[in-house]
């Protein structure tokens, strides 16, 4: 095989079937699904041919709304080979957000399950596409996303306009291997191979394109950081639609040869019954994830003898919870990583032989061939070890760029190349990171990053709304919680009621303001820029949350 980050991610599969073709590749105990690498290579082939029997064609965009089912990671790594990009949609998007990523990411084909327990996400397509009511599937011509074509729904159920899963592979036997073969070849590792969209402080989410090389290169690095091989199952209950899903997992799995071990919905018992029936070695998570399944291990017993080590990364991690999972999860090899979707996306990490102190009180070092400083957000000149300053990196694992937004891409990557992360650090004499402080306002609620901007953009919306501010709070529980202070329209009297429910159905639960107050106006400094870590400071006191710490390092991933 060539070098990992010369290689596509078809040419990838195809390296691991030849070394391990008879291991454990997908994995759903629940499910009693169970694919070796020769078989989910098979499984793959048909879906590719599917979607060129469906007319894709290289570089067309296929969105995917779902949660971590087992056609998610047929389409992860069966578009690729088909020579798509495969556009991931946060399970918990509602129509305001859905519409807006589909017409941004140009999608000409949109994956999707039926919804969730909280959210219908087949009347919200429909909704969004009534025309999908008379057309045939494949021949959708939508007013408001007038490049989407094909709506594939997961599962048996036909439904008006749209394909089913197995319809897809019907079209495909039609297809011969040697076309399939001649789209894989025309795929270069430079090439877009997924696009993740992640919000920012100063308008709607951006497409993060991630080349074949990017994705490759970066998941290998958490391989030799947590010394995979092919003797390695990994529980995966992060979701697919995240990076540390998708490439923190997924893709680690198949450079190493190890087993992805899925559980569709997290769930703390699922989770622990999946790691002691395929007697799992890595489990991966944010602390909220570990907190639970803790909680739940002082209740109930589980063998978790199997587990060595795993990745905890989205939000920080107290030393207490640190010590439970080395203890009583046996993870006494567990690492913690940093990063974000821009960086592929991992940064930097501790190891396994590092000193459980360095696990806690840092993010570990730069990965291997990935180069991190700290710069001067100011002069934006590198300072000395102990300094603190903006992380900076630069390197295989930095983003192609955002999608049809080259302003905002020259404002995150300078001209030397290096991504600007928005994260205040500090780094030691041995390279060790500590996160700070953050300079963008993005708050991490239970790994999830929310951007206060969106939610802003989206509540001014509301007709008596005249203004609006959004911070985070701290939660013991979640790391941080989001708070809104809005300032009626004059003579308007507003309900915290009234605001949730406009948000309702709208934008994601997860960022539906949990506290909410109404003010006249707001703390300014003297050039009339809000301020909102007062606005902060007067949510703790308003709310009574003194005795609940702010989080300060995080490992956003």
């Amino acid at each position: 095989m060539k070098d990992f980050g010369e290689i596509t991610l078809g040419e990838l599969v195809d390296g691991t079937v030849a070394n391990f073709p008879d291991n454990d590749a997908l994995v759903y105990p629940d499910r009693g699904l169970r694919y070796s690498y020769k078989e989910f290579r098979e499984v793959c082939n048909k879906f590719a041919k599917g979607l060129l029997g469906l007319q894709v064609k290289r570089g067309d965009h296929v969105a995917i709304w779902a949660t971590s089912v087992p056609e998610w990671a047929v389409a992860q790594f069966g578009s690729p080979r088909a020579g798509a990009v495969l556009v991931t949609v946060n399970t918990s998007y509602k129509s305001f957000e859905l519409e807006y990523l589909l017409k941004q990411s140009d999608a000409t084909t949109l994956i999707m399950i039926e919804g969730t327990k909280s959210s219908d996400f087949k009347s919200i397509i429909y909704e969004l596409c009534p025309e999908l009511h008379n057309c045939n599937p494949g021949e959708l011509v939508s007013e408001r996303l007038p490049l989407l074509k094909n709506v594939i729904m997961i599962g048996k159920s036909k439904y008006p306009g749209m394909f089913t899963w197995d319809d897809v592979i019907k079209l495909g036997e039609a297809v011969p291997d040697e076309t399939l073969a001649a789209c894989m070849a025309a795929v270069a590792p430079d090439d877009v191979a997924i696009m993740i969209y992640t919000s920012g402080t100063t308008g709607f989410p951006k497409g993060v394109m991630l080349t074949h090389h990017n994705i490759i290169a970066n998941a290998n690095s958490h391989v030799e950081c947590l010394n995979l091989s092919s003797a390695d199952r990994v529980c995966i209950a992060v979701p697919f639609a995240h990076c540390f899903g998708c490439v923190g997992s997924n893709i680690s799995c198949v450079v190493a040869g190890s087993a992805m071990v899925v559980v569709e919905v997290f769930n703390p018992a699922r989770v622990l019954k999946a790691v002691e029936q395929e007697r799992c070695t890595v489990l991966n998570g944010v602390p909220t994830m570990f907190i639970v399944e803790l909680e739940l291990l002082e209740k109930e017993k589980y063998d978790l003898s199997s587990l060595r080590t795993g990745i905890v990364a989205g939000a920080s991690c107290s030393t207490e919870v640190m010590e439970k999972i080395v203890k009583n999860m046996n993870m006494r090899e567990v690492i913690v990583a940093y990063g974000q979707t821009e960086a592929s996306p991992c940064i930097t990490s501790t190891r396994i032989n590092d000193p459980l102190e360095l696990r806690v009180s840092t993010v570990g070092r730069a990965l291997p061939g990935v180069e991190v400083k700290i710069f001067d957000p100011e002069t934006k000149k590198e300072l000395s070890p102990g300094r603190q300053g903006e992380i900076c990196v630069r390197g295989y694992n930095v983003m192609k760029g955002y999608y049809k937004m080259p302003e905002a891409t020259v404002a995150a990557i300078d001209n030397e190349g290096w991504l600007h992360t928005g994260d205040l650090g500090v780094m030691d004499e041995n390279g060790y990171c500590r996160i700070t402080c953050r300079i963008k306002e993005i708050i991490i609620r239970g790994g999830d990053n929310i951007y206060p901007r969106e939610i802003e953009k989206f509540i001014a919306t509301h007709p008596l709304v005249k203004d609006v501010q959004v911070v985070g709070i701290p939660s013991l529980k979640y790391g941080e919680e989001v708070a809104a202070f809005i300032q009626p329209k004059d003579g308007i009297t507003l309900t915290q009621e009234e605001v949730r429910n406009f948000c309702e159905g709208k934008i994601a639960r997860i960022k539906i303001p949990k506290y909410i107050a109404f003010v006249d106006n707001y703390p300014v400094t003297s050039s009339g820029k809000v301020q909102k870590f007062k606005l902060q400071e007067m949510a703790i006191e308003m709310f009574a949350l003194q005795e609940v710490p702010m989080p300060v390092t995080t490992c956003i991933l």
